[in-house]
């Protein structure tokens, strides 16, 4: 029996990188680095060398940003990525828990992947972007690591609502996203599983898909993608099993508002007592021309979190899960190390990976999704979407289990996807998981709430007692709207194809071509450039 695996990505071509040691680096036809090694440390300085050699620049941006030193490269958009960062408190966080949070392994691999950087530099003095100054400390590679985590949970633009004067607004819009689809061989006519791995990553920068093969003497065996400055594979494929990801859209964050005194200048009430607020002043040069201009701001820190002083003059705390937990890393090593759904369910319960959908399938057949994620106890007393006050009854410390996590485990209907959709429907309807009182305080999309491709996947499905390899792949790039079209935040969509023509003569011509769509989205097909024209339109009014 064996897996198949689609991995659907767009990685580009470089040149073959030079032999380091024991580590050996093969290019396949399309650039692809095969990177094989005794030890699991040697493949991650091989992964850093390769990275390196296909786009060091990217390499330098990310580390430049976790050093707050991105403003001395990209001028003023640099800077205030430094600051955010800053803000954020992610060095403070991993300075205190990096030694005793981590393993040995996971730090020795950290510790080779930062070498193979700064050697790398070493050699390639002509490319460094601040020239005599670029070092990467391994404490950097694990900000970075919670900056990319915290860009998956949203908490940054909870943080920009703090900033831009709009944290009494909702957060109701739901970005675009990423499909992942797993077959169970009980469904498919060649008896095999099928699982599509399609995230939907930028092609260039900070959080495009790098694509590699590691292999190690220690069993390490894994192909898929990683982040630039990722030490591990983040979704893929070993011998044994693979997963896909999609973000979740669960209450990761909240925004607090501080009650502070009506004299006393920095303090907030807590429980009855005024406590100081914590004063923090960061550093930093912006980028002027050939000048590097220094500037400093101040933050606070309260109990709640990060505090800021909002264009209203109100205070306001961001408390968000991503920002007290570095253990990602480590779980996604475990993640890629794991031969069996057990391994891979022991990789999961360590919830260092605070976010994102899991969609698995492994050589035994098993097929499993979960919305997971690291989500607060929090009290139902309170609306957890809005602006919740701060006080002890709302200051979580504490997490729910993975049990408590909407997830499937081989459903009778032998299928199972998400496509950033309520993780309510991830099977068929008689086996999805049941929506309890509890996500109140969890925040996932209610059930019903989908979107059009997940609608289309559940109509294609329903279309097959079994599928072939070709059928399946058919599913994942079909490129036509559902019959019932809608969006998160606009339930009525559809009428826009009914409109009648008798009614809007104006438009009459316009609705005459949409009269006559047939769903579909080919390059050619005006009928549907017309229809995301007016879509577009409809979205700016709302």
């Amino acid at each position: 029996m064996k897996i198949i695996v689609f991995l659907y990505c767009f990685f580009p071509l470089s040149l073959l990188a030079q032999e380091l040691t024991q580590i050996e680096i093969f290019r396949d036809q399309w650039g692809v680095p095969h990177i094989y090694a005794p030890t699991d440390e040697e493949v991650c300085y091989g992964l850093a060398w390769a990275q390196c050699e296909d786009d060091f620049q990217t390499v330098q941006e990310q580390m430049l940003a976790v050093q707050g030193r991105y403003g001395e490269v990209a001028g003023k958009s640099g800077v205030v990525i430094d600051f955010a960062i800053h803000f954020m408190g992610f060095r403070e966080v991993v300075e205190a828990q990096y030694e005793t949070k981590l393993s040995p392994k996971i730090k020795k691999m950290i510790a080779a992947y930062a070498d193979g950087v700064n050697n790398y530099a070493a050699h390639h003095p002509e490319e460094i972007l601040l020239k005599d100054t670029f070092h990467v400390h391994p404490h950097d590679l694990v900000v970075g690591y919670m900056l990319g985590v915290t860009q998956l949970t949203e908490a940054t633009n909870k943080l920009l609502d703090i900033l831009s004067n709009e944290v009494e607004m909702k957060q109701s819009d739901i970005p675009k996203g990423s499909n992942a689809i797993a077959v169970s061989k009980r469904k498919t006519t060649s008896d095999e599983t099928f699982l599509a791995i399609n995230s939907h990553q930028p092609m260039e920068g900070w959080y495009s898909w790098y694509e590699a093969h590691l292999g190690s003497e220690e069993g390490w065996n894994i192909l898929g993608g990683t982040f630039p400055g990722g030490i591990t594979i983040f979704h893929g494929a070993n011998e044994h099993l693979a997963w896909a990801h999609t973000v979740n859209h669960a209450d990761f964050s909240d925004i607090y508002e501080l009650k502070m005194h009506p004299e006393k200048k920095n303090f907030y009430e807590l429980d009855g007592k005024w406590l100081p607020l914590k004063e923090k002043k960061y550093k930093a040069k912006v980028k002027l021309g050939f000048l590097k201009i220094p500037i400093s701001r101040r933050v606070y820190e309260s109990e709640f979190g990060p505090t800021f002083k909002s264009k209203n003059d109100k205070y306001y705390a961001l408390r968000f899960v991503s920002g007290q937990e570095i253990g990602a890393v480590e779980q996604w090593y475990q993640m890629n190390r794991a031969s069996d759904f057990q391994e891979f369910k022991s990789a999961l319960s360590q919830q260092g990976l605070v976010c994102t959908n899991i969609v698995y399938a492994d050589e035994k057949d098993n097929i499993y999704y979960i919305s997971n994620g690291k989500i607060p106890v929090r009290s139902a007393d309170y609306d957890w979407e809005g602006v919740v006050p701060a006080r002890s009854e709302t200051l979580w410390t504490d997490f729910l289990p993975l049990d408590s996590l909407p997830q499937v485990l081989n459903p009778e209907a032998a299928y199972i996807f998400n496509t950033n959709n309520s993780p309510y429907n991830s099977t068929a309807a008689a086996e999805n998981p049941v929506e309890s009182p509890l996500n109140k305080t969890m925040g996932y999309q209610e059930q019903g709430i989908e979107n059009n491709r997940s609608q289309r996947f559940l109509e294609l499905i329903a279309q097959y007692e079994k599928l072939s390899w070709e059928d399946f792949k058919r599913i994942k790039f079909d490129r036509t709207y559902p019959q019932q079209l809608q969006t998160t935040n606009m339930r009525n969509l559809e009428l826009l194809l009914h409109l009648d023509a008798k009614k809007y003569p104006d438009l009459s011509d316009a609705i005459a071509v949409l009269d006559k769509w047939n769903r579909e989205t080919e390059l050619d097909n005006t009928s549907a450039a017309l229809f995301i024209c007016s879509v577009s339109q409809l979205f700016e009014q709302l």
